[in-house]
């Protein structure tokens, strides 16, 4: 059996995450407290906490799924993956967990790009919208056909695409999307348009500290958003990690490629059931589990 290891993204955050974990495991408690150090500031006591709106900043929420992800691979008894994967944010933890660079490293990339992000939101107004029952070929080229910056930017499963980009291009987007025949053409609330270009300024920033940081072979293929293929190269891996930032995630043709090179049974690792559900969807046919505390 192909065991493939997947990590969420963003959204999946719940409060009270990875207190369960803290309180059973010493080493979980370890990785915990240095994460306090790497931040500047005690992040469990938001994750523990009830308050979901303050564990939503972006500048919060991105670190806490990272160290609740990484921590729980780590702390699990889990067997080595065949392969790993990681949506949008959760490819930094899908890395971590492969070897290809370590704990500390990856929370500190995962600051940089959490920082720039919520900076870039403010500095470059944008939003995204989730089309839901339109094929992939009409919402690519509804996008292509608006007056302003709008493009797939989450290709999650096949009739659930999310878009992002410019306000006015989105809502025109939208408005075409159901003419065309979609169920639901629904504005996020979210804070900018996350993987579309409008992110330039945070990849420009994330670009100086990958740079600087170390990067190893990983153990097991790495399937990347921006490809959705298998890379084992770091410099590769390097590249098309800072490429996602404004690129689509491709996690349907990720899914897609990992079952066609052999996997049979996925687990999604931290926060939430998100990837569960997508992967129900995308290969029905494969075993699909996941663990979160």
């Amino acid at each position: 059996m192909s065991k493939a290891y997947i990590f969420p993204g963003q959204g999946s955050q719940f409060p009270g995450m990875g207190k369960a974990l803290y309180e059973r495991s010493a080493e979980a408690r370890e990785m915990m407290d240095r994460a306090h150090e790497i931040l500047g500031f005690p992040i469990t006591d938001i994750m523990f906490g009830e308050d979901a709106e303050a564990l939503k900043a972006t500048r919060v929420t991105q670190p806490a799924i990272f160290i609740h992800s990484v921590v729980l691979a780590r702390c699990s008894g889990l067997e080595a993956p065949s392969m790993v994967a990681g949506h949008s944010l959760g490819e930094f933890s899908a890395l971590v967990a492969a070897g290809a660079m370590d704990f500390e490293d990856g929370l500190r990339l995962v600051a940089v790009r959490a920082s720039a992000m919520q900076k870039c939101c403010e500095q470059v107004p944008g939003t995204m919208a989730a089309v839901i029952k339109l094929p992939t070929e009409t919402v690519e080229e509804i996008c292509a056909s608006c007056a302003g910056l709008v493009i797939p930017a989450n290709y999650n499963s096949e009739g659930q695409i999310v878009i992002s980009g410019e306000a006015e291009a989105v809502a025109e987007a939208c408005a075409k999307m159901k003419e065309a025949g979609a169920k639901r053409a629904l504005p996020l609330a979210v804070s900018g348009a996350f993987h579309s270009p409008l992110m330039e300024p945070a990849r420009l920033e994330l670009a100086e500290a990958i740079d600087k940081t170390p990067f190893q072979v990983p153990v097991c293929p790495v399937y990347q958003n921006v490809t959705a293929l298998p890379s084992t190269d770091p410099e590769v891996i390097k590249d098309n990690l800072l490429r996602q930032l404004t690129s689509p995630v491709r996690w349907t043709q990720t899914v897609q490629n990992m079952v066609a090179d052999g996997a049979d049974s996925f687990l999604e690792i931290g926060p939430g059931t998100v990837l569960q559900g997508l992967v129900k969807r995308i290969a029905p046919e494969v075993e699909i589990n996941g663990i979160s505390e």
